[in-house]
């Protein structure tokens, strides 16, 4: 036991002292950071977008569903009201999902704009400009008039966006930094000043990126935005595979064990991955076309790292004798419902506690593969909605991916869970009633 104890101890220290410093470098580095957090800004526009192509597109066929209950009427006469009001309520997807680029690419440069201290709303619209160039130039009808084609601003975009949002700033920053900007008197107000100073960066980001679309177009004949979606569609794939996932989810709570946030350290690796996805899985099923990623939006954290803290804290609930863990759980329960889940991470606490780490190591490498091969050999369906990652898990499941079925996956999950994880939670349990016992002892003995 002591031997076991310096060894956790020596691998904390060498976290801490080593691993810790390069990781909260890798997550704090400017252009990972304004990535991830300029995507994390997406969320409430793919959900309004998820919802819009909910009403418009019901998960009912008329052909196979018959008026014969209440619930079938309802369904159907849903299906009715969305056919003939489908323009309209498409019109917030088309608005959110359909041009998403256009937010990833105002996120990330506001939130890199920011870290260097410029002015994010000027330089927001210098990048967006920039981008506008290159994925959908206006072109004009046969009847005269100008139009802008909002197939160049989806998901297949929003690589591009990422690039062109990080490149255009530094750009920017770098001529403001070399004082290459139009430069008034200080006489002339500061809100009269500032769209001179950003005027010349704006002509040399425009004419930059509409340099390199169009040496694009002639030597490679195509736009340099399906030149970029070319190069990162192969990441894609991997990043989105079963092995990365896990290798990814593991990696996040190995952090979580050493007292790091294990989210935030994979986050820039892992939400362009799964916001790509799910814009893309969410077109797909607003056109009626088959369903493409498996990985998409929360599925990794919904049928993995959620599950797994559900079946901790029931463990708790159910068998739980010392009071230490009988009253987290009690506290910790209302939570853990909407997958807040620090009062287990700090009360129990799982931060250097073997009794936590093994069966949750243990688990995510079961629960992924059952959900992943669940969707891919058609039990279940792919996730098509984003949701708020606050919704209760077996719900979220449920709706994200309109199948009951996932439901089910999701509890087969949490027992297998249940199983793994309580002879481990016995231990621990038992491991603090013999410590409040000395302790109890030991103040006996002191009175």
């Amino acid at each position: 036991m002591k031997s076991s104890n310096a060894t956790t101890k020596r691998m904390q220290k060498f976290m801490v002292e080593k691993v810790a410093p390069v990781s909260n470098k890798i997550s704090n580095e400017p252009h990972l950071a304004a990535l991830r957090d300029g995507l994390v800004n997406l969320i409430p526009y793919t959900v309004i977008g998820g919802f819009s192509t909910l009403l418009a597109s019901p998960p009912v066929n008329p052909q196979l569903v018959k008026p014969t209950n209440w619930f079938f009427d309802f369904l159907l006469g849903w299906y009715y009201w969305a056919k003939a009001n489908n323009r309209m309520l498409l019109v917030p997807y088309n608005l959110s999902i359909g041009i998403i680029s256009v937010y990833v690419v105002l996120g990330i440069a506001y939130q890199l704009a920011k870290h260097y201290k410029m002015p994010a709303f000027s330089t927001c619209l210098v990048s967006l400009m920039s981008f506008l160039c290159i994925a959908t130039p206006p072109s004009m009808t046969k009847s005269g008039q100008w139009i802008i084609n909002i197939a160049g601003l989806s998901s297949n975009s929003m690589f591009a966006a990422i690039i062109v949002a990080l490149v255009s700033v530094e750009l920017t920053h770098w001529m403001s930094k070399k004082k290459l900007t139009i430069k008034l008197p200080a006489t002339v107000p500061p809100n009269v000043a500032a769209p001179f100073e950003a005027m010349l960066p704006l002509v040399i980001n425009v004419l930059f990126w509409m340099l390199l679309d169009g040496l694009s177009n002639v030597w490679l004949h195509t736009g340099l935005t399906n030149i970029i979606f070319s190069i990162f569609q192969p990441i894609l794939h991997v990043g989105a595979s079963l092995p990365a996932m896990i290798f990814l989810c593991e990696l996040a709570l190995t952090f979580w064990f050493f007292g790091i946030h294990g989210d935030n350290m994979i986050g820039a690796v892992i939400t362009p991955i799964i916001t790509a996805n799910i814009a893309q899985n969410m077109q797909e099923y607003a056109a009626g076309k088959p369903i493409t990623n498996i990985f998409a939006n929360n599925f990794h954290f919904i049928f993995g790292e959620a599950v797994v803290y559900c079946a901790i804290l029931w463990s708790m609930l159910i068998f739980a004798k010392s009071s230490q863990l009988k009253a987290l759980s009690k506290f910790a329960l209302p939570a853990n419902l909407f997958n807040i889940n620090e009062p287990q991470v700090f009360g129990i606490p799982t931060v250097m506690n073997l009794f936590t780490y093994i069966p949750s190591f243990i688990c995510i490498l079961i629960d992924l593969p059952i959900a992943y091969y669940a969707t891919k050999l058609g039990f279940i369906n792919k996730t098509v909605l984003s949701l708020p990652w606050t919704m209760p898990a077996p719900i979220y499941a449920i709706i994200s991916t309109l199948d009951w079925r996932a439901g089910i996956v999701w509890f087969l999950e949490f027992f297998i869970d249940l199983a793994i994880i309580v002879p481990f939670m016995k231990m621990y349990d038992k491991q603090l009633i013999e410590e409040n016992e000395k302790k109890e002892g030991s103040k006996a003995r002191n009175k």
